[in-house]
């Protein structure tokens, strides 16, 4: 489990295919505090260490993992927002977090607000996943407070805090984002639909 707090932004530094998996070596400056088999969340999607080299560590996706997240588009120099799993007993700053994106997004627009950022994302609706009105949401792994929320649309603001160390510091118009929407809001909404 992950709060949605991001520790460091992590920089590709290798992309390996093997098959139909993807090997990602990433450098950060956690490194050296990971182990084998550790879990990291990268851009939002949980990922397990199975090799470490100096500063660099490399994890796997899977197919299906590329499929649904934006993981299959890095590139070497690409920048990744990094979170090491909750420890037991820790504070819960963000909010729970399971490290399993429910779909992708694409940003639409990108205001700044006198000091801030306002991000506006759209997503498919098909999955029938929602947001709410000052409801959690984790976009590429940080957890953000939603704005704004329509059907297939919500927006974020961004303090300068976490676009400088976040990859939302990156972010254009039509940049793909992962996207993974309240677990507990997830549960509501299945309890209320076998109620129906």
């Amino acid at each position: 489990m992950f709060t949605g707090i991001i520790e460091t932004i992590g920089t590709v530094t290798n992309l390996t295919s093997e098959k139909e998996n993807l090997h990602i070596t990433v450098k950060s400056d956690i490194t050296y505090e990971l182990k084998i088999d550790q879990s990291v969340s990268h851009n939002g999607v949980c990922l397990t260490v199975i090799a470490i080299d100096d500063n660099n560590y490399t994890v796997t996706a899977i197919k299906e993992t590329l499929n649904k997240t934006n993981l299959g588009s890095l590139k070497v120099e690409s920048k990744v927002n990094l979170e090491r799993a909750m420890k037991l007993g820790d504070r819960l700053d963000g909010h729970i977090v399971q490290g399993h994106v429910d779909q992708i997004g694409e940003c639409t627009n990108i205001q700044e607000a006198n000091g801030s950022w306002i991000f506006t994302f759209k997503y498919d609706t098909e999955l029938s996943n929602i947001t709410i009105e000052k409801g959690s949401i984790t976009v590429n792994g940080v957890s953000l407070t939603v704005v704004n929320s329509k059907k297939d649309s919500f927006s974020v603001a961004i303090i300068p805090y976490t676009y400088k160390h976040t990859n939302f510091n990156t972010f254009k118009i039509g940049t793909i984002v992962n996207l993974e929407f309240d677990v507990i809001g997830k549960y509501v909404k299945r309890l209320n639909e076998l109620s129906l």
